[in-house]
């Protein structure tokens, strides 16, 4: 099998690359990359030492995909994934990347008859509608109640019934136009896709900041023993997300890659559910027993924009299609960034401290 991996450098691309050939030695691997985000360069004697092609180039150029062979499969894992992205009046790299970018890699996909795998966000659900969820304020966090006005939502997380009337910021609102096309593309034009929905992801080797990866940015901040802050919501820290390790995640990829057909269409919610789930106030807490550091942290009652209190994938869909479910849990997840950090603290030092 040959695979394409577009975002091959960075942290979700790298880490499916590195498992699908320690998994399938014989499948010859395409991992296309920008290199744009910080931290990137350092995954490429990682691919290189694993047998994975490294291509320089950007899904936002047509003529990039020319010179690249023809493969089975295509990966799309490549993005910018700031949900701040664009809020400051630019936003035309977000656009040209997510949108215009996604429309390059299914025209080559097209081409070459390969299957399509999409790498969406739980950000296409609307901020306003997200913000307005009954909730119930437990002592250590914000929790979803069943009864709630709107469908696709209960106690359990956020289902891919969830409503999609309102703005949900540019970076959201790029990965649901994608969703649409590829949709396009699957029914008029016989392409095979399948659309995840991923929550948080998290795990070794992600460049975290307050934007994207907050919990290795939330453990590197303990372990280099500096400030973080609870902002919004009170300043209580009682936030949730759930939490996916990528080890999980491409336990899943790995069996849609194999299993296309029984997918073939279907866009799936994809993320840790309430079991690996955390607000950031527990958070802090496992932090502080895994790393034995407690630092400062501020509160700040002022919510930021385009944040939302709280937020727990519904995983019964994929679960019941596919028999998947996440097994890691947020102590596995905080022990093994710490020890990464830990093996790997000269190089992280610049770009996480």
């Amino acid at each position: 099998m040959k695979i394409l991996i577009t975002g091959g450098a960075g942290f979700v691309g790298s880490s499916l690359a590195i498992s699908l050939k320690q998994n399938y030695p014989d499948y010859q691997i395409f991992a296309l990359d920008n290199l744009k985000r910080r931290g990137s360069e350092l995954n490429l004697s990682r691919l290189k030492e694993q047998g994975i092609e490294f291509v320089h180039g950007d899904i936002r150029s047509k003529e990039d995909f020319d010179a690249l062979p023809a493969v089975d499969k295509v990966i799309e894992a490549s993005a910018e994934p700031s949900v701040l992205a664009g809020l400051d009046g630019t936003p035309d790299y977000l656009i040209n990347t997510n949108l215009f970018g996604t429309v390059n890699c299914l025209n080559y996909a097209l081409r070459h008859k390969a299957d399509f795998i999409f790498l969406s966000t739980s950000r296409v659900y609307p901020i306003k509608t997200i913000e307005t969820l009954n909730f119930v304020e437990e002592e250590t966090r914000f929790a979803l109640a069943d009864e709630q006005p709107v469908s696709g939502v209960s106690s359990k997380g956020i289902a891919e019934e969830f409503p999609l009337d309102g703005a949900r910021s540019l970076y959201g609102t790029t990965k649901l136009a994608s969703e649409l096309i590829i949709q396009e593309y699957n029914e008029f034009y016989g392409l095979k896709t399948i659309i995840n929905r991923c929550g948080v992801l998290t795990g070794p080797w992600q460049m975290g900041k307050v934007d994207q990866g907050v919990m290795v940015l939330w453990i590197a901040k303990h372990y280099f023993d500096q400030q973080l802050g609870y902002f919004g919501y009170g300043g209580t820290g009682k936030q949730i997300r759930d939490m996916l390790h990528v080890a999980d995640l491409y336990r899943l990829i790995d069996w849609q890659l194999h299993n296309i057909d029984k997918v073939n269409g279907e866009i799936l919610n994809v993320g840790g559910g309430l079991e690996s789930s955390a607000s950031l106030q527990e958070l802090t807490k496992v932090c502080q027993e895994v790393t034995g550091r407690t630092i400062p942290i501020k509160a700040v009652a002022e919510t930021r924009t385009a944040d939302i209190r709280l937020y727990v994938t519904d995983n019964s869909k994929v679960t019941a299609m596919t028999g998947w479910k996440p097994r890691i849990g947020i102590r596995q997840i905080v022990e093994e960034i710490t020890a990464w950090l830990a093996e790997n603290e000269k190089d992280l030092a610049p770009i996480l401290k």
